[in-house]
């Protein structure tokens, strides 16, 4: 088994892969909020535990590989994986599992893994260009030809931070739930519903822009891919997505890990 580690700004997610099973080869997830400080002994206790509440062991994964955007958690993320499961975990980026793919941007040196991630494995799934849109701590827009290469995207605020902003900043605004507004009227009758449609129909109304423009400046036929765990929370009042990909950062380490040990 694949222990395939995805460490973001916010959360940090640990999925246990069969490589063998293509059509269902993710067995169990699970995620923890993003601690540098966090020890490899404190994720080791807490992930024995729920392997083991999935009927897991650690001596069943063999193997180890980890994307992360927040350095100073990936030195704790190796000694897991040297400490705790006996081996060097593959470092997505890092010889062996450099990219292999074209990033065509500035500064090829500055794209986080996630979303090297992400493009590798949108490519891998979907024929054709592509627009990924990530939604996470940011909500990012990546683009991708036909033959696989990044071309580069869009860093917007996550729908999170949008509302963490506007709370802070307003001293009399409440702490709302994020949710699809119960009614599809955009003229709200009280201060909650006002802040729900703002934060909500004007996230919508983003995605929906800026996935406009950026066909337009494409010029061909784009599918787009959605990703991230915020993305089904806008599935039902757009026609945007094409698919949702709920695993696309752990179906592209499960693919790195493949490429590497073929």
């Amino acid at each position: 088994m694949l222990l395939a580690i995805d460490a973001g700004n916010t959360n940090v997610v640990f999925a246990l892969v069969d490589p063998s099973d293509r059509a269902n080869g993710i067995k169990a997830r699970w995620r923890i909020a993003t601690d540098p400080r966090r020890t490899a002994d404190e994720y080791a206790v807490w992930l024995s535990q729920l392997l083991s509440l999935e009927g897991y062991d650690r001596s069943q994964v063999t193997g180890v590989i980890i994307a992360t955007v927040v350095p100073r958690a990936l030195h704790n993320l190796q000694t897991l994986a040297r400490k705790y499961f006996g081996g060097e975990p593959l470092i997505a980026g890092q010889a062996p599992v450099e990219w292999g793919i074209q990033l065509d941007v500035d500064e090829p040196s500055q794209v986080g893994a996630d979303r090297a991630v992400n493009v590798i494995a949108a490519h891998a799934l979907h024929p054709g260009d592509l627009i990924v849109i990530d939604f996470g701590t940011a909500t990012t827009f990546d683009v991708v030809d036909y033959s696989g290469a990044y071309k580069g995207g869009i860093i917007a605020p996550g729908i999170n931070l949008s509302l963490d902003a506007l709370v802070t900043a307003a001293a009399k605004l409440p702490r709302i739930a994020i949710e699809a507004p119960v009614s599809t009227s955009v003229i709200g009758r009280d201060t909650v519903s006002q802040m729900h449609i703002g934060i909500y129909w004007g996230y919508v109304a983003m995605i929906e822009g800026l996935v406009g423009r950026m066909k337009a400046e494409v010029g061909r036929p784009v599918k787009v891919i959605a990703t991230g765990g915020l993305a089904t929370l806008f599935e039902k009042q757009t026609d945007v997505f094409d698919v949702i990909e709920g695993d696309l950062t752990i179906q592209g380490l499960a693919m790195m890990w493949d490429r590497a040990h073929i």
